[in-house]
């Protein structure tokens, strides 16, 4: 048995490998392929492209990548024909795996699209291309499935992998010991795991640490990087302030440092999941550019931008959009952490606020359910005599 996956977002890399051993743990011959990254190559997936080192946002990101993109399907597409899987899971990244989709249509090969594409918070009439060439959603919110299931697509609610992760993850207790401070503040800083995100945000953040630090000297800023080249990067934009501030970077303790931190800057991602399941008060950054905001103007229908507020129907993150000049926003998130810093009630409320949420949504087994859907689903392709492990 052969499934496809086609992953473009580093957190979807993580959730599709944890996917992706847990199917092959059920079903040790499955033979998993397709467009991913590094943690699901590690899962046992082969690899045909490493599709997460293309995560950008906005058509204006994408536009001078849409040849590299169409050689991409047009490679998906040759692989059905010679290849045949018996199943394709997308993950999120909607603007190349609609054409993944259509492809594996065409070939008559089932599709499930595992987390789905926010259609409730923008373009909502792509409603028709998911009616038309997706077998099934699987689901990681309450919410989104009543909001499939209204609009007739064939959906199941599986709950969200990253409480999966959260609730596994073994924390590096010699990090959190060696950074743990009963005398001082702890503020995380996430840039964002895209490389453009980071381009993008890390200065409105520096400059807000810049700010913060000057108003809370006994304040520590600990930096998630997702990769060792983006930790490089802001580690040289902060040594051109040619200032000393207590900042230190980090790549792949990202949960360590939202379990230690008090409060956080983070940028819009669904490691704001992580924040609410750790009950960590975090600001929302979304920096981007005029004529990506003049679109996003049009398209997008939802209030929030963040998974948390969305849940909660109300800013329990409080968020904000950056364009232009960075200097409102930067204004309003010092501001914001601020108040955290400043009043150990407003913290603790901000704490329990989230508390509260996360005991409402804290579902764990999402990866269980889904890989059970799957494989049922690779029972029903299966012609009769046929070995599942073949």
């Amino acid at each position: 048995m052969l499934v496809f996956f086609s992953v473009g977002e580093p957190s979807g890399d993580q959730h599709a490998a944890h996917l992706i051993g847990e199917l092959r743990s059920r079903l040790p011959n499955l033979r998993v392929a397709g467009f991913g990254g590094p943690m699901m190559e590690r899962a046992g997936c082969q690899n045909l492209f490493q599709l997460t080192t293309m995560a950008v946002m906005g058509i204006f990101q994408v536009l001078p990548l849409i040849f590299k993109f169409y050689g991409l399907v047009k490679m998906a597409d040759d692989y059905f024909q010679r290849n045949k899987p018996d199943l394709v899971v997308l993950v999120d990244f909607p603007g190349f795996n609609w054409w993944i989709a259509r492809k594996a249509k065409k070939a008559g090969i089932p599709v499930v699209y595992y987390l789905p594409p926010q259609l409730w918070a923008w373009a909502p009439w792509r409603i028709q291309r998911v009616r038309k060439n997706v077998n099934l959603v699987l689901s990681g919110l309450t919410f989104e499935t009543d909001w499939y299931a209204e609009r007739g697509i064939p959906v199941l609610y599986v709950g969200h992998p990253f409480f999966d992760e959260v609730a596994e993850h073994q924390l590096d207790e010699s990090f959190c010991r060696e950074w743990t401070s009963d005398s001082s503040r702890t503020v995380a800083l996430l840039p964002g795991s895209r490389g453009q995100e980071v381009t993008r945000s890390w200065p409105l953040l520096l400059d807000a640490a810049r700010q913060l630090h000057a108003r809370h000297p006994n304040v520590n800023f600990l930096v998630a990087n997702y990769k060792e080249s983006q930790r490089q990067f802001c580690v040289d934009q902060y040594e051109k302030l040619q200032e000393n501030l207590p900042l230190s970077f980090f790549v792949g303790k990202t949960s360590e440092i939202i379990e230690l931190a008090d409060c956080a800057m983070m940028v819009s991602g669904s490691v704001s999941l992580e924040m609410l399941a750790r009950r960590t008060p975090a600001v929302v950054l979304y920096r981007t550019i005029w004529p990506t905001y003049f679109i996003g103007k049009l398209l997008v229908t939802c209030k929030y931008m963040s998974l948390p507020n969305l849940i909660a129907g109300r800013k329990v993150m409080p968020e904000f959009l950056s364009v232009g000049s960075p200097n409102p926003v930067t204004d309003a998130l010092v501001s914001q952490v601020d108040r955290w810093l400043s009043d150990d009630q407003t913290l603790a409320a901000a704490r329990q606020e989230l508390e509260q949420i996360r005991d409402r949504i804290y579902v764990t087994g999402a990866t269980k359910r889904t890989a059970e859907v799957i494989i049922q689903r690779l029972l029903q392709a299966t012609p009769k005599g046929d070995s599942i492990a073949a």
